[in-house]
């Protein structure tokens, strides 16, 4: 028993979700690692700053 063009196009739409969905890959911004983290590492901070800011009431 065959399945026809069933098997066909589900590989075919597989193949289009897998593409379309860019899960499991890392961006590649250009940036070597030292660099990447430095640049986390800025971002992170300025987010605990507006976190902390957020949380202290103003006096």
């Amino acid at each position: 028993m065959t399945r026809g063009n069933q098997r066909e196009l589900a590989r075919q739409k597989n193949m289009k979700k897998q593409t379309d969905s860019g899960k499991g890959k890392r961006r590649d911004d250009g940036l070597s690692a030292a660099a990447r983290k430095q640049r986390d590492s800025e971002i992170m901070q300025q987010k605990q700053k507006q976190a902390n800011e957020k949380k202290e009431p103003p006096k």
